[in-house]
């Protein structure tokens, strides 16, 4: 499964939060699991029986197939399949190569085999889209191919081609029932999600407006609703409902949301700050909170344009009249609220936008949009992958020494393990939920076998015995909880039951086989504790020494990235962070407050080294004290004394530099706030 199934139950969970809902009742629940689960079974049946009608050797792989990519939508249902037959090509085309040219020095040929399985991981791994899916395929079928066709290497390339054949049935039926039997438009949740999204933004800067408590604001985690309608949105080309302009609509959208953490953050901070609010800021405050408040949205249209003006004109006129750091702080505030208004309004156009599904001319800034910005850490990934083949070369030795006959099934299976697991944090959990899965499809596996099988000989029949278990296992694969058990069930069951062209029954078969599998999983699970398991804390730490590393740089200009790539890239660590938080220890309880301050750093450094000031202002000596001291005060003291130098700003080149004083004045306030409660 790819992350974007595996971490659905969380990202929903944080959306609700933010929505303040309690989530789909469980009855709609089950309705979709169920109709996923029969769409699923008439795939594989239909897979199936085209497998046996052309005469293929193992017809069973049409039906894993089908269980493997299908997906709870029409457009994620295709995606991966074109993913796993792209994966599926590339995997048997370098088995074809490196298996007879190596066999006869099997551990050559094993290093080499296990390092291509590994290579294909990493590229997973740093990938973090549903593309990188391929790049797990062609680790994952060259370890199924490869490792098992070495006794025989003669037969390498037939098995190969059987096995994409088998799997190209397999993920033509899935594609053509999930999208035209009752399908589910991806584009549909999606709109669903994003207008959760929107409407809990609104209500949490409300919130910030209103005085409210950070718990109660939690601003980053908008982070996760983003991360998983990134994920969604990956999708939708394939849902063939939306156009490439709304494409770039939906990048532009996500620029916007990005950059409403910022703003609400900020907006929080002045109103903190800000000593004494005048009446006519107050009364402002109040309107803004309203507006967002408002459930109307065409009254909500007419309003902004009115509140983008006073907003406007308030921050102007007092900043012609600004001559202290207090004043700057007051102009700076109604920039932000101003900013907030034009913002919402963009994601309100932008939202209509990809509603209607249709070729709109897009705005210039529309053009220009970043869209998600995936963080990558290479020696991570690359840690990973180092685990993966130490695990899967272990196997391999384990399995030439004592010439075991069925090692190269059990060391293909320890490759499809580390490929499919080697994602996770903590993997092992999720292999002990297949093991589990795959312990209930053994035993359904013989009794189908020996008793329930032998007897029968018309295809309708067959499918009429298969459908209880298939049935129930698809509706529990649809679910994220239960999803590994039930793929231990669903990709079990059709190769201990050697459903093939004629029935065998081969009790010793079986019973190899099996004991196989659960020494290559229970390997998996020993080898991938040891190996790729990743403490939260650790996690969560090299994340922010990554973001301390990217603000030297930016600092010194070696930074690759404007503000709104530090944004997007920003928000998607703290994707990466917020799961983890559960699971780390005291050290590791303000990372949040840590990641949003290296986010509010980061972009006052960027924009305070893009403005134009004059020589011997003193900025690049402040500059440079951001990453050498945690002592902050002093730094404060001497930005509130620039800003002091450079009222009144008459120009807007000085308005700007002022501004962004400020920003960097309240952001070490911030950093200041967090080591005192540390």
């Amino acid at each position: 499964m790819n992350k974007f199934t595996s971490h659905h139950s969380r990202i929903v969970h944080a959306i609700s939060r933010w929505s303040g809902r309690t989530g789909s009742p469980a009855l709609l629940s089950d309705a979709h699991a169920l109709l996923y689960s029969g769409r699923s079974f008439a795939a594989a049946m239909l897979a199936y029986y085209i497998a046996l009608a052309i005469g293929l050797e193992r017809p069973s792989w049409a039906i894993i197939t089908v269980y493997i990519v299908s997906q709870t939508s029409s457009g994620a249902s295709l995606s991966r399949s074109l993913y796993r037959l792209a994966g599926t090509v590339a995997g048997a085309g370098a088995t074809v190569l490196i298996v007879p040219t190596f066999v006869n020095t099997p551990i050559l040929c094993s290093v080499i085999l296990t390092g291509w399985i590994t290579f294909c991981l990493w590229l997973s791994l740093l990938k973090r889209t549903p593309r990188a899916y391929a790049f797990v395929l062609a680790g994952y079928t060259a370890s199924l191919i490869g490792f098992p066709a070495v006794s025989d290497p003669g037969t390498v390339f037939n098995i190969a081609i059987i096995r994409v054949q088998e799997i190209a049935i397999g993920i033509v039926c899935a594609a053509l029932i999930h999208r035209y039997i009752l399908p589910v438009r991806i584009s549909v949740l999606f709109n669903s999600k994003l207008a959760q999204t929107l409407h809990a933004v609104r209500q949490r800067i409300a919130d910030t407006l209103a005085g409210k408590s950070d718990a109660q604001s939690d601003p980053l985690h908008l982070a996760l609703a983003l991360q998983f309608l990134q994920g969604i949105s990956h999708h939708i080309p394939y849902d063939f409902a939306l156009s490439v302009p709304v494409r770039q609509a939906r990048k532009a959208l996500h620029d916007r949301l990005a950059r409403l953490v910022i703003v609400n953050e900020e907006l929080r901070d002045r109103l903190q700050t800000i000593a004494e609010m005048p009446a006519g800021m107050q009364a402002l405050q109040d309107d803004v909170q309203a507006w967002l408040t408002c459930d109307d949205t065409g009254k909500r249209k007419t309003i902004a344009d009115t509140l983008q003006q006073r907003s406007e004109q308030l921050a102007q006129r007092l900043s012609a009249q600004a001559l202290t750091f207090e004043d700057a702080l007051r102009v700076n505030f109604l920039r932000y609220i101003a900013e907030l208004i034009t913002l919402l309004q963009q994601c309100e156009r932008l939202t209509d936008v990809i509603h209607q599904a249709k070729s709109t001319p897009m705005q210039a800034e529309d053009h220009a949009a970043k869209g998600y910005v995936f963080h990558r850490d290479l020696l991570s990934a690359a840690r990973t992958a180092l685990g993966a083949f130490i695990i899967i070369l272990s196997g391999c030795l384990v399995w030439i020494y004592s010439a075991w006959p069925d090692g190269g099934t059990a060391v293909s299976i320890l490759g499809v393990c580390c490929t499919l697991f080697g994602s996770f944090d903590t993997p092992a959990p999720h292999i002990v939920k297949y093991i589990i899965g795959s312990v209930w499809g053994v035993l359904i596996s013989l009794i189908y076998s020996f008793a329930l099988l032998p007897p029968l000989s018309d295809f309708p029949v067959l499918v009429a015995v298969l459908a209880p278990v298939y049935l129930l296992a698809g509706s529990l694969q649809a679910r994220p909880p239960t999803t590994f058990m039930a793929m231990g069930i669903t990709l079990t069951l059709p190769v201990l039951c050697e459903l093939g062209a004629h029935y065998s029954g081969d009790f010793a078969d079986a019973a190899n086989t099996a004991i196989a599998l659960f020494f290559a999983t229970g390997f998996a699970v020993i080898g991938m504790s040891l190996l790729q398991t990743v403490q939260a804390d650790a996690a969560i730490n090299r994340l922010l020494k990554l973001c301390q590393r990217d603000i030297r740089r930016s600092e010194n200009g070696m930074f690759k990235g404007d503000e709104t790539h530090w944004t997007n890239l920003m928000i998607d660590r703290a994707a990466l962070l917020l799961p983890r938080l559960p699971r780390s220890g005291r050290s590791s309880a303000r990372a949040l407050e840590h990641l949003l301050h290296f986010l509010r750093i980061g972009l006052c450094v960027m924009r305070l080294r893009r403005c134009e000031t004059p020589p011997g202002n003193g900025i690049d000596e402040v500059l440079y004290g951001l990453t050498r001291t945690t002592e902050t005060e002093a730094l404060r003291e001497r930005i509130a004394t620039m800003v002091d130098l450079c009222l009144p700003a008459t120009d807007e080149q000085s308005c700007q530099f002022v501004d962004r004083l400020v920003d960097l004045h309240c952001a070490l306030r911030a950093q200041n706030k967090e080591t005192t409660h540390d």
